[in-house]
This record gives structure tokens, C-alpha cells and sequence, in this order.
């Protein structure tokens, strides 16, 4: 239960809302217990009056309060309805924002062992799943107990004895059957967790691999696999609904039996009368109605396995620290940006061998330095430790003579332009994927960057509010890559890092590229990783890197 505790503390940002769906519960729950119970002893009342009773029963009290316990029940439920859904959503928005924000400071580092289906399905599928903790369990139980000590104390006022038999076996209830039916249900809830993660993730990757399943004839082997995890999770799902037909079959059972005794106890009298008359059909449509209180409880506790399971889940995550963590002051930002790499050695976790090894580099403000070397022979490693994406486990790196440990996330950020080898293309329009980098940018400096990387054709038709799709779908690879190119040159940082810049590029476009960045990086300090020669001539300095090691200087 401690596990949940974080999480619960979270709820009391929303206690109020809560706190009125649960009072809107209790209100709809007394009202249906009310209109049941007073419906049977109004009929069987009429009934023993009679005709005579036209003249000395009053049917108008009991007929108006029917009507105004219907009244109640209706637009009790519909708030109740309202109220409580609203604070779980409100909940559940809440617990998102909470997740993603502890997410964002683990990446890459604190999220490398995690697969991005993994984490997807943690942030959407266990998160959502926290919710019942509201709905399924802390408003049910709640007010279940209110319900029980009011209905008690309201029959209290016409027998004592058959108030307490009936309150003590709902309170008995309340407390058995959650403990019972968790503890039946928490090996299938983690199961299903489990299952339903492994499944997602596994289908997230077959349909990715589609192609690559298909041409080599793997396919049938991996929807074996598939068909087998969502074999065993329909199983899972199938136990789980016989446990709820059972839970709700010891509940009508306990209901008809507590209906029996309380008939055969009233039989006799109640309270100081000799005969209980139209009373009785008070004291059985009662426990009919009140047990209706109890229904949710027993169903409720039986899911709270994968409540557990996912709040494990979602905690693996966000306790984890962040491998990187920046000051909240530091280091000014400078118009210039120099840079001095010192006996820098860097390893991935859980990795046997260096990536790089005692890697020394001296750039000046405003220099341009190609850096050149075989694909893994650590370059863009080296490129993400200049960005503070992982620090090194040996050395320092310096940016204007200060250690970029010493910086703020915001003033490092704004200092650097990175095109990365792999540019992401969001779900939105060409507009919005540029303000990505200069969100105070107007259409004009938009239109007129796209021109200069030759993307102007993707200014015809829709123009700026062409939808790229998800992950740019629509575009090649060069006019990913030169979209990227273009973010860099809007954030325009006095440091340029670029990764591969013109590849998946065609000659004539690489030299413009190149012409391009020599044009407008003449004031800016650029480090140009590269495999390839062309465009060398026009750098300052060329460093040879080799096996995790600058080897020399062209």
C-alpha cells in the first residue's frame, strides 16, 4: 500500500471535487434505499387500510415522499455521475502531467533500458489505470460505510435489534469481501498488467517490421508469438469475469439471506409492537436496497492487483534520478561561444567498452572544425555529450572557459544549434514543426529559411499550414534532414553542432547546403561531424577520430 501513497497525495490538489462526488454517492444511495423502502411499507400500509382508510390514512405524505425520493435518486445520480467523472479526469490529467514531468530529466539516460512502446504504454495504459483508485475504490468504500451507519441508525428509531443485525452483517461485508477478493484478484490483476504491456509492445514492434517480416518470411513465427501472449491474457480475462459473477453471487446471496433473517426476526414484533404490520415490509425492502451499496465494493477490490501493479510500474519509472541534472543558476550566455574538450572518456551504461577515450579538442569562438571519421567510431556520442544529453565519466568539457555542468538547461540550450542524424517530423503542420526552434518567428522568417535549404516547394498549396503527418511521412529522408537544418538556422546560437548535415542529400543540394552554412555560420563557432569530404576545404580545421580517439589534425 505504501507504493500508492505518492500518488494518493496527489488526489488532495482535487479533494473537493472528490469530496462532492463522494457526498453526491452517498445522497443518491440513501435516496434509492429511502424510495425502496418506503414504497413496500406505503403499498403494504394501503393494503391493511383499506377502504376504510380512505378517511383515516394519510396517503398524500407517503406518496409525496416517494416522489421526492425518485426525485432525489435521478438527479443524484446524474450529478454524482457528473462530479465524480470530472474529478477523475481531472485526476487522471494530473497524474499525466506528474508523469512526464519526472519523465522529461530521465531522458536518454534514465529511460535507455526502457523501449519506447514500454514507456508509452507506462505513461497512457498504467496511468490511466491509477484512476480506479478514485472511482472503484475510495468512493465506493466511503460511501458504503456511510451508508451502513445511516441505515443503521434510521432503523435504530423503530427496532434496535434488527438495526444492529443488519448494519453488523454490511459492516461485515465492507470488511471481508475487499480482503477476500484482493487477495483472489491480485495474482490475475498483475498478470493482466503484465500482459497487456507485453502485448502492446510486442504488436507496437511486429507492425513496424512488417516489411522486413514479410520479405524474409518471418511473419507467421512472430503472430505465433502474438497470438500466444494474447492467448494467455484473454485467459486472465476470463478469470477475472468469474470473479466478478462471483462476487456479485456471494453479495446476492448474503442479500437473500439477510432478508430471510430479518423477516424471521421481525416476525415476532418490532420495537414495542406486538405486531410488526405494514413495518415489515419495511425491514425487508430495506436490507434489498442498502445492499446495493455494497455491490461495487466486492468488484472494486478485485481490480485493485492492477491498481498495484500499475502503480509499480509507473514508480520503476519516476524514482529513478535523472543521470543528468542542471544547476538553477549558473553560467551566463555569452554573444561568442569557445569550446575545450580535456581528457574526456565516456561508456554507456552497462556497456564492457569506452566509446571515447581520452578525447582532447580546443575550438575557438567562431571557428570552423570538421570533425571526420567511419561511422562508430564515436563522433555523435561526442556531439551529445557537448549537449549535456550524458556527461562524461572522465574529463570536462568547457564552454567559454566554464565547465557545462555549471550552466542552467535554459542558457545551454539557447547557446547551441543542433541537427541531430536523425530529425523528428511531429504530427503537425509545417509551421508548427519550425517554431519549434524559434517560436517568436513570423511567417516571413519561416518562408524565407525553407527557401534557403530549398524546401520552397513545400511552401504551394496549403503553404505554412501543409500537414507533414506523423513523422513526416510525405517527405524524403534529405527533406527531413533539411528541415532539421532549417530549425537549426532559426534558433540561431552562436555554437552550430551539426550531425551529418548533408547526408541523404544529392550533390547539387549538398553544395548549396555546404555554401549555405559557410555564408551564414561566418560568425558562428561550428562543429561539422562528417564522413564525408566534400565541403572539407572550406573548414578551418579538419581532426581525424578513430576507435574513440582524435588520432590527428588535417
Amino acid at each position: 500500500m505504501k507504493i500508492l501513497l505518492p500518488y494518493l497525495a496527489l488526489y488532495r490538489r482535487h479533494w473537493v471535487r472528490m469530496a462532492l462526488g463522494v457526498v453526491l454517492a452517498i445522497i443518491t444511495l440513501l435516496a434509492s434505499i429511502g424510495l425502496l423502502s418506503l414504497s413496500g411499507w406505503f403499498l403494504a400500509a394501503s393494503a391493511l387500510a383499506g377502504l376504510a382508510g380512505l378517511y383515516s390514512f394519510n396517503y398524500m405524505l407517503p406518496a409525496a415522499g416517494v416522489r421526492g425520493a425518485a426525485i432525489f435518486r435521478t438527479a443524484g445520480r446524474y450529478a454524482e455521475r457528473l462530479a465524480s467523472h470530472d474529478a477523475t479526469f481531472r485526476v487522471l490529467a494530473h497524474l499525466r502531467v506528474f508523469t512526464f514531468s519526472r519523465l522529461l530529466p530521465l531522458s536518454p539516460g534514465g529511460l535507455a533500458g526502457f523501449q519506447k512502446a514500454e514507456l508509452l504504454n507506462r505513461l497512457v495504459a498504467d496511468v490511466d489505470t491509477l484512476d480506479h483508485l478514485y472511482l472503484r475504490v475510495i468512493s465506493p468504500l466511503t460511501a458504503a460505510l456511510v451508508v451502513i451507519v445511516g441505515v443503521t441508525l434510521g432503523l435504530s428509531y423503530l427496532d434496535l435489534q434488527l438495526a444492529l443485525t443488519l448494519g453488523g452483517i454490511m459492516l461485515a461485508l465492507l470488511v471481508l469481501l475487499p480482503i477476500i477478493f484482493y487477495r483472489a484478484g491480485q495474482p490475475i490483476g498483475r498478470d493482466l498488467t503484465q500482459l497487456r504491456a507485453e502485448y502492446r509492445t510486442q504488436l507496437g514492434g511486429w507492425l513496424q517490421s512488417q516489411s522486413e517480416l514479410v520479405i524474409y518470411g518471418v511473419e507467421s513465427p512472430r503472430r505465433q508469438q502474438l497470438d500466444d501472449i494474447e492467448r494467455r491474457w484473454l485467459n486472465r480475462q476470463a478469470q477475472q469475469a468469474k470473479l466478478s459473477a462471483l462476487s456479485q453471487a456471494l453479495m446476492i446471496a448474503a442479500s437473500g439471506l439477510t432478508l430471510c433473517l430479518l423477516l424471521w426476526l421481525a416476525a415476532g414484533g418490532v420495537g414495542s409492537l406486538p405486531e410488526p404490520g405494514a413495518l415489515l415490509a419495511l425491514f425487508v425492502f430495506t436490507p434489498l436496497a442498502a445492499f446495493e451499496a455494497l455491490g461495487p465494493v466486492a468488484g472494486a477490490f478485485q481490480h485493485f492487483g492492477q491498481v498495484m501493479a500499475s502503480a509499480e510500474r509507473v514508480t520503476q519509472i519516476v524514482s529513478q534520478r535523472p543521470a543528468v541534472v542542471f544547476p538553477v543558476t549558473g553560467a551566463s550566455v555569452l554573444p561568442e561561444t569557445s569550446i575545450s574538450i580535456q581528457g574526456v572518456s565516456f561508456a554507456y551504461p552497462n556497456q564492457p567498452l569506452p566509446v571515447l577515450e581520452d578525447i582532447s579538442l580546443d575550438i575557438r569562438a567562431g571557428e570552423h572544425v570538421a570533425l571526420l571519421g567511419k561511422t562508430g567510431c564515436g563522433k555523435s556520442t561526442l556531439a551529445q555529450l557537448l549537449t549535456r544529453a550524458w556527461d562524461p565519466q572522465e574529463g570536462r568539457i568547457l564552454l567559454n572557459g566554464v565547465s557545462l555542468r555549471e550552466y542552467q538547461e535554459s542558457n545551454l540550450r539557447s547557446m547551441v544549434s543542433v541537427l541531430s542524424q536523425r530529425v523528428h517530423v511531429f504530427n503537425n503542420t509545417l509551421r508548427d514543426n519550425l517554431l519549434l526552434a524559434a517560436p517568436a518567428s513570423h511567417d516571413e522568417r519561416l518562408a524565407e529559411v525553407l527557401r534557403q535549404v530549398e524546401l520552397g516547394n513545400l511552401l504551394d498549396n496549403d503553404g505554412l499550414n501543409a500537414w507533414l503527418g506523423e513523422g513526416g511521412r510525405q517527405l524524403s529522408g534529405g527533406e527531413q534532414r533539411r528541415l532539421g537544418l532549417a530549425r537549426a538556422l532559426l534558433h540561431d546560437a552562436p555554437l552550430w553542432i551539426l550531425d551529418e548535415p548533408t547526408e541523404g542529400l544529392d550533390a547539387a543540394t549538398e553544395r548549396h547546403i555546404l555554401a549555405l552554412l559557410e555564408t551564414l555560420g561566418r560568425n558562428k563557432t561550428l562543429l561539422m561531424i562528417t564522413h564525408r569530404l566534400a565541403g572539407l576545404d572550406k573548414m578551418d580545421r579538419i581532426c581525424k577520430m578513430s576507435a574513440g580517439r582524435i588520432e590527428g589534425h588535417l
